[in-house]
């Protein structure tokens, strides 16, 4: 979240609240991952308010440490995989789901790629023009590869899901990274999660949409 501590602490609260909602519509344990999404923003967004509180401040910097790594795991670790293995629980539709399942493949490795990344390279975050500046040394030669395989992992799934009203899902997520990277080019990954109300509230509609029309 950027602009301020309490924005991300209000923001992640407001998630909480909603995941909670969305997990409470769920029907059967097929949703739960899906309905989840909300919660687990919240939980991303509540980190990001504990690093606006101790980036200032030198004598918190294990504090720092711990919530960039942690706002770093939710972002670049769990969404990858997350967001197309949840869709892929809800699907029935035989075709829809070797589609799907490319699409969990192609999550799973990025997380991974991902994940060796954050391990064994340097990453530090900054408060910049009233943003977050996650800073990470990663491979460069495969920096817009890691873009162009994320944006498939978490933007086309709902694309591919037969569930009534997934759309909105995928088009509110697509539309807000396009944002994102058009206006704030060097704070995707915090401003991107400006979004993730809208986001979740797609994901509540389409879980309440399921469960008024089971097939």
């Amino acid at each position: 979240m950027c602009f301020s501590a309490n924005a991300s602490f209000s923001a992640g609260v407001v998630l909480t609240v909603i995941g909670l909602a969305t997990l409470k519509k769920s029907t059967n344990k097929n949703q739960y991952l899906f309905a989840s999404i909300p919660f687990i923003f919240g939980i991303q967004q509540l980190s990001e308010g504990v690093l606006w509180l101790s980036l200032p401040k030198s004598e918190l910097q294990e504090l720092q440490k711990y919530a960039t790594y942690s706002f770093l795991f939710f972002a670049q670790i769990v969404w990858p995989t997350l967001v197309p293995f949840s869709i892929l629980l809800l699907e029935k539709n035989k075709i829809r789901i070797v589609a799907q399942k490319v699409l969990v493949s192609i999550g799973l490795l990025l997380s991974i790629y991902l994940m060796y990344c954050i391990l064994n390279f340097k990453v530090s975050a900054i408060i910049e023009q009233h943003h977050i500046l996650y800073k990470q040394n990663y491979p460069s030669s495969l920096k817009n590869d890691s873009i162009v395989f994320y944006a498939v992992a978490t933007i086309v799934p709902p694309f591919f899901s037969s569930k009534k009203g997934m759309w909105l899902l995928g088009a509110t997520i697509m539309f807000s990274y396009i944002i994102s990277a058009l206006f704030y080019e060097h704070y995707v990954l915090s401003v991107w999660c400006f979004f993730s109300s809208i986001i979740s509230i797609a994901v509540y509609f389409v879980i309440n949409e399921m469960n008024k029309n089971t097939n």
